[in-house]
């Protein structure tokens, strides 16, 4: 090939949460000699990683924002776009699933190779699901390949005749550049500074979104009895979100400002986990979060709600709990976790199949196969 192939990359926005990392690593891994990413977007704000996206080489294109009384708009959209640009890219890779069924279709008719990508295992408890279940179920009758973070995001998202049956579904693991994770006292030292952590303080920490599907605030409640067991904790808690000012006025009422750490948005997650001495995650639902592969790379013990699926246990440090339980009962357990001694787990998440390269030269091989059938 004298130029890479371009692939069409669907996503809301490209912000730093937990698909966009996904994509943001394989994007960074892949042989852009041989592959290139051009990303669709819906809003017209800019995106954390847009900048590295064009640096990369990719393009960014922005399409109005789905509500159902547009939808005649938003399919507009989309035929103008690819009637200009179909020639372009030899596949579009969908991931925001509540309109894939739309932008697939539009773009199987510009015969175009039509990825659906689940990056989450949510059910049904608000009318925004069902609002979300209903638009998106008919993804599974367009797409002509279907990728996952887990089997339960497969089969929530798909069915379970795709997952089990169908020859074109994959699981793509949400894999890190594990080297950056590796436990380093340098760098512990350096944010723990930083962050005004004294070595003597045990400090929990929870890396995610503020939305109510994160539960951050179940967590404050969780930290505050622990305070009846150790009162010489700090929490830190990395992310933004819609919630984060109710997460924070919470905090205030529960008279924790001096020991939560809220740092909003942040790209050195990789070191700050390095301050952490254990992860909680007690999400409401999740596909498979990477923020969990990435705690574990870091040597880290997690405690995480027993909503999220048990393949994200790789290296034998996670362990579950249901969210029926009280915070006094979470915060029991966490004190019957610690202290352990925080090893090297590099090795085991490698072996696990989460390393970011091997994962990157599989999709590079996988879209380059694509193009050959095309040719």
């Amino acid at each position: 090939m004298d130029k890479p192939i371009r692939i069409l990359q669907v996503i809301g926005i490209m912000n730093r949460g937990g698909a966009e990392t996904m994509i943001m690593n394989l994007y960074r891994n892949i042989d852009i000699t041989k592959v290139q990413f051009d990303f669709v977007v819906h809003t017209n704000e800019v995106g954390s990683f847009d900048e590295e996206i064009k640096a990369l080489g990719g393009r960014i294109y922005h399409c109005p924002r789905y509500v159902i009384k547009n939808h005649i708009g938003y399919k507009k959209w989309w035929k103008k776009f690819l009637s200009e640009h179909s020639q372009d890219y030899i596949a579009v890779h969908g991931h925001i699933g509540s309109t894939a069924s739309i932008y697939l279709s539009i773009s199987n008719s510009y015969g175009l190779y039509t990825i659906a990508h689940s990056h989450s295992a949510s059910g049904i408890s608000t009318l925004k699901d069902v609002v979300y279940k209903l638009l998106s179920y008919n993804t599974r009758n367009v797409a002509k390949c279907f990728f996952a973070c887990s089997q339960l995001a497969g089969i929530k998202r798909y069915g379970r005749h795709i997952v089990h049956n169908n020859k074109n579904f994959f699981i793509l693991n949400n894999a890190i550049d594990t080297e950056k994770y590796i436990c380093n006292d340098y760098i512990k030292n350096k944010k723990d500074k930083e962050l005004c952590i004294d070595e003597s303080q045990t400090v929990l920490g929870h890396v995610g979104r503020f939305d109510n599907a994160k539960n951050q605030i179940f967590l404050v409640h969780i930290f505050n009895e622990l305070q009846n067991y150790n009162e010489n904790s700090k929490l830190i808690l990395v992310g933004n979100g819609k919630n984060f000012e109710f997460v924070k006025e919470k905090v205030k009422l529960l008279d924790l400002e001096n020991k939560v750490i809220m740092t909003g948005v942040r790209d050195d997650v990789n070191e700050i986990l390095q301050t952490f001495d254990m992860f909680v995650f007690p999400s409401i639902y999740e596909g498979l979060p990477v923020s969990v592969i990435e705690a574990q790379a870091s040597g880290l013990k997690c405690l995480l709600s027993d909503t999220v699926t048990k393949e994200v246990d790789i290296t034998g440090n996670v362990e579950f709990m249901s969210l029926e339980k009280s915070p006094k009962e979470w915060a029991e357990k966490i004190v019957s976790m610690l202290p352990y001694e925080r090893k090297n787990t590099q090795q085991k998440i490698i072996d696990a199949g989460y390393d970011i390269k091997s994962t990157a030269e599989w999709l590079t091989d996988f879209y380059i196969k694509l193009a050959e059938k095309n040719l």
